[in-house]
């Protein structure tokens, strides 16, 4: 998590919402990214997507049955429907996210039954210090 959460810091310098994340295979990380997508003009680099693209290149495959993401920010639908799509084995999250979130909130998108893959998950791993650098970002700008 110590890797995400440094990306989300360096996402907020860069101007981004600051959501970082990491993702471990067989115990080594393959790859971090933040959040960018103001600066790619791209509204799907969200810090997960940007890390399972990252990794899936790589590593040379599609699935990533044995890995870890950690993420500083609980996923949206978007990250979460790539999460299962890339058979990710399980999912660490730091702050819950009520509004966006589709992990605890919203759409529970890895409760829904037609869904092919649930990763395990585990929330609130670094929770403080994600939810800060959320609520630090935002003020700045309001």
């Amino acid at each position: 998590m110590r890797r995400a959460l440094d990306a989300a810091a360096e996402a907020a310098l860069a101007g981004e919402v600051p959501v970082g994340a990491a993702l471990v295979w067989r115990g080594e990380i393959v790859a971090v990214a933040a959040n960018s997508p103001r600066a790619l003009c791209d509204p799907t680099a969200h810090a997960e997507m940007r890390v399972i693209r990252a990794a899936a290149a790589a590593l040379g495959r599609d699935r990533l049955e044995d890995a870890e993401l950690w993420v500083t920010l609980e996923p949206c639908a978007m990250c979460a429907g790539a999460i299962a799509h890339a058979r990710i084995a399980r999912l660490y999250y730091g702050a819950s996210d009520p509004k966006g979130g589709a992990v605890e909130h919203g759409p529970l998108l890895f409760a829904q039954p037609t869904l092919h893959h649930r990763p395990e998950i585990y929330g609130g791993i670094g929770e403080s210090e994600a939810a800060d650098l959320l609520r630090t970002f935002f003020r700045l700008r309001r």
